[in-house]
């Protein structure tokens, strides 16, 4: 197995979607797909890999916005994992109508996440990827930890010097810390950070320069 991860940055929100795959497989997921999803197409094809999945930390439509694309690209569709508490925010295109956007609705999830759930990246594969439950910018916010390659997809929760906001509906700053401090803190210093927006970071380097910490 030859785990590698690729990041692009997409749409009006400048997300980070990320693709883990295998190269020795081929097979690979799209972490969190955003607009533009031709994008993330292209260059899994570059990258030899397959998409076997579409993996959601949470249920906000910009992290979204390209599931259906994506999903539907394949015959038959991708399935989608999503955390259970966020099926509400799924099912109303992650909120895109609160701030005057639409999405295309993506397929009804299929794989839904649990806190220490072992994921593959194909179904019978080995498992590479531990799933940390982490609410508090939603109810049903998770986090994906690649032992591996030391590397923790970590959606909204925590930020370069940030954490994720606490002010839509769902939201809680007290659940979001102790999130932070039990799912985030508890990894080596040497753990590579990898949000949902702006640059990457490590655990340490934010136990000792966030703010909200």
């Amino acid at each position: 197995m030859k785990l590698d991860f690729a990041r692009l940055t997409l749409g009006p929100l400048t997300n980070n979607v990320y693709m883990l795959g295998d190269s020795d497989s081929g097979d690979a997921v799209v972490i969190d797909p955003s607009y533009d999803s031709r994008f993330v197409l292209g260059r899994a094809e570059e990258c030899g890999w397959t998409l076997r999945a579409v993996w959601l930390t949470h249920g906000h439509f910009d992290h979204m916005a390209g599931a259906a694309e994506i999903a539907n690209a394949f015959d038959p569709p991708l399935p989608v994992g999503l955390h259970p508490g966020d099926l509400d925010w799924f099912r109303q295109e992650g909120g895109a109508g609160k701030f005057g956007m639409s999405i295309t609705q993506p397929p009804e999830p299929t794989i839904l996440f649990e806190d220490g759930m072992r994921l593959a990246l194909a179904e019978g594969g080995e498992p590479v990827v531990e799933v940390r439950y982490a609410p508090g910018h939603s109810n049903g916010h998770v986090m994906f930890y690649c032992a591996a390659l030391g590397v923790l997809f970590c959606g909204d929760v925590i930020f370069q010097q940030g954490i994720g906001r606490t002010d839509l509906e769902d939201g809680d700053m007290d659940v979001l810390m102790r999130s932070i401090r039990e799912k985030v803190l508890t990894l080596p210093d040497e753990t590579r950070l990898l949000p949902g927006h702006g640059p990457e970071s490590t655990v340490g380097y934010e136990r000792e320069h966030n703010p909200f910490l």
